[in-house]
């Protein structure tokens, strides 16, 4: 049953948006620090200009002063021009150090699947979780990244309402002259209270109203979540594993079709319907009241000044004053109401960015045999995955040690890949344990146990890098040991005809002369890299299932010839590929049934190795 969600309130949206704030202090610190110079800058400036345009207007209307006039159309062009170039070195200053800020973020969300646990990566709801955050960010923006914003507009409003009620004081306490009727009501205290009253409710009620029709779009963010994954699903033609079949199957036509089919962003969404009706009305009504507060300035200052309170000059000031507060204050509603908005999108990112690493790393060494003497055990090992009760895994025993060629076969979710992500501690046991040398592997440093480990996955990955970069997986490498381990894989003919050697790009998304390569050409490099790792244990992971049984089997002998010392372990379904293996393990429904060569399985005619062999020779025999 779905619990019930917590009520945003502004008290938690505080606490939520300045917890982001310390989150990215502690990241980009400068960004904080020039955005909030800048705003507080830029609400502090308009001040300046209505003070001096203020006097300059109250000596033409008054003494005329040449002199005076002079200098204050001096100090005019002087402030103009330095806050012009203050203004323009902090928003370089600023920008210099944003520039990059979508990326910056970009980057942080991938460091933290970088060091993420494996079986947090591989699991549903952590994936679920990150769809739902990359909805937001094309919903709403960067969550994170407008708390910075949000915060700085809230602080930049507080100044700008220190400096507007600095020139605004005048305006209420100067009198007007005596014997007048409207002066008298004018200088009424009374008066006065109930005007700043009436002009509060009308500067403060625009960006609540504005707010609350704010609030639809956080309401209507799971459908626009549902309609966003419609898009990315499907207007993705541009990527190139798509085109040629969009192209062949005229796919253009469904995914047209299936556009007029997606409610989340027409007119007859739920959204355009609320725009039509509340939340439209709210935006309205925020303007009609913003227009009430308009007249009542106009109307009290020039009153006040047609009553002598004060010059035309200081007209000028206060309605440009007042204005500027009633904006300051709107921009100061506006902002914490965006705060309390934008908090609900906060929340998971905060849940994907802390979820803690709870995997034990363990702390021994792990011995460095030159005679690579390892022996891997797994003892009564069960497992299955997170968030089900299935075990893919049951009461699994075996042994293997070093130099040794098993061979692991079965049928489709038999268990032979949860096997291995085990064995490299992707994943830890259910039940039971698995023991490096008589030590359960849990005890041992992960990254140094993972390192004892070269595997080549079914599903393995080239990367538009260098060639050389690819096999030796760093930036840095050994040319002459990667030109080796290539040649030994098999790619060393391939390799001759490379335009820049080891130095070739792969494929071409950086560099317009990469070189894109088949996929056998890509399953070679994928062993070299095996190779170059130099692993006492090597895994294939059927990492030429789309190469014919002969393709296959060539390679697997070749490759059982270059691991020389070390254990490698193969998993096919193809039988005929791993005849050369000293053990054969079969796999069904998560349990080892059998175990032993080729020769001693096939002569089990009961067993299930014996059932797979026949049922396989028999398409190659008709």
């Amino acid at each position: 049953m779905e619990t019930k969600k917590e009520k945003m309130t502004l008290k938690r949206s505080v606490k939520l948006s300045f917890g982001a704030l310390k989150f990215i202090w502690r990241k980009y610190p400068m960004m904080v620090i020039t955005k909030l110079v800048q705003s507080v800058f830029h609400s502090l400036t308009p001040y300046v200009n209505i003070y001096l345009s203020a006097l300059l207007i109250g000596e033409l209307a008054g003494g005329r002063s040449i002199k005076r006039l002079l200098t204050i159309a001096g100090i005019i062009v002087a402030s103009e021009v330095l806050i012009s170039l203050v203004s323009k070195a902090i928003d370089m200053w600023k920008n210099y150090h944003t520039t990059d800020i979508w990326e910056q973020y970009q980057r942080m969300y991938a460091e933290k699947f970088l060091e993420m646990d494996y079986v947090d990566v591989d699991s549903a709801e952590l994936q679920g979780l990150w769809s739902h955050i990359r909805q937001i960010r094309n919903w709403q923006g960067e969550p994170l990244m407008r708390v910075n914003d949000t915060v700085s507009d809230i602080i930049s409003s507080f100044t700008g309402i220190f400096g507007a009620v600095a020139l605004t004081v005048g305006l209420f306490i100067s009198k007007t002259s005596k014997g007048s009727l409207i002066g008298t009501y004018l200088d009424s205290p009374i008066f006065i209270v109930a005007l700043i009253t009436v002009m509060l409710v009308s500067t403060v009620l625009p960006p609540i109203l504005d707010t609350k029709a704010q609030t639809y779009r956080s309401r209507y963010a799971e459908e626009a979540k549902f309609g966003n994954r419609y898009f990315m699903f499907y207007f993705h033609g541009s990527k190139l594993e798509r085109a040629v079949d969009i192209r062949m199957y005229e796919q253009e036509n469904i995914i047209s079709s299936v556009a007029d089919k997606i409610p989340s962003f027409t007119t007859t969404s739920q959204m355009a319907k609320w725009s039509r009706g509340p939340k439209g009305l709210l935006h309205v009504a925020a303007s009609a009241v913003s227009g009430i507060f308009t007249v009542l300035v106009y109307l009290f200052v020039c009153l006040k000044a047609y009553a002598g309170a004060f010059g035309i000059g200081q007209v000028t000031q206060y309605i440009s004053a007042v204005s500027s507060l009633s904006g300051s204050v709107k921009r100061l509603v506006g902002a914490v109401g965006s705060m309390k908005v934008n908090a609900e999108f906060i929340e998971p990112c905060f849940k994907f960015l802390d979820l803690p690493n709870n995997m034990y790393q363990g702390s021994l060494t792990v011995e460095k045999r030159r005679d690579r003497k390892y022996e891997i055990e797994f003892r009564n090992v069960s497992f299955r995955y997170p968030g089900t009760e299935t075990y893919a895994l049951r009461h699994v025993n075996m042994k293997f040690t070093v130099g040794e060629r098993l061979a692991v076969v079965g049928m489709n979710g038999s268990g032979k890949t949860t096997f291995i992500k085990l064995l490299c501690r992707l994943y830890d046991p259910t039940e039971g344990e698995i023991l490096l040398n008589g030590i359960n592997i849990r005890k041992y440093d992960y990254a140094e146990y993972m390192n004892i480990f070269s595997v080549v996955f079914q599903d393995f990955k080239l990367f538009a890098f260098s060639l050389g970069q690819n096999v030796a997986t760093n930036v840095e490498y050994d040319s002459e040991r990667v030109t080796a381990c290539l040649k030994e894989a098999g790619f060393g003919e391939r390799l001759e005809t490379m335009p820049n050697g080891l130095d070739t790009a792969l494929y071409k998304h950086f560099e317009e002369d990469g070189v894109d390569v088949s996929g056998g050409e890509a399953q070679k490099i994928a062993l070299a890299r095996a190779l170059y790792k130099d692993s006492p244990f090597i895994i294939l992971d059927e990492p030429t299932a789309a190469l014919d049984p002969i393709a296959e089997y060539e390679i697997y002998s070749k490759f059982n010839d270059i691991v020389g010392d070390k254990t490698a372990i193969y998993i096919s379904h193809r039988l005929s590929s791993c005849r050369f293996c000293n053990r054969i393990a079969v796999f069904d429904s998560g349990s080892v049934v059998q175990t032993g060569s080729h020769d001693e399985l096939l002569a089990d005619e009961n067993g299930k190795y014996h059932e797979l062999w026949h049922a396989q020779a028999q398409y190659y025999n008709n």
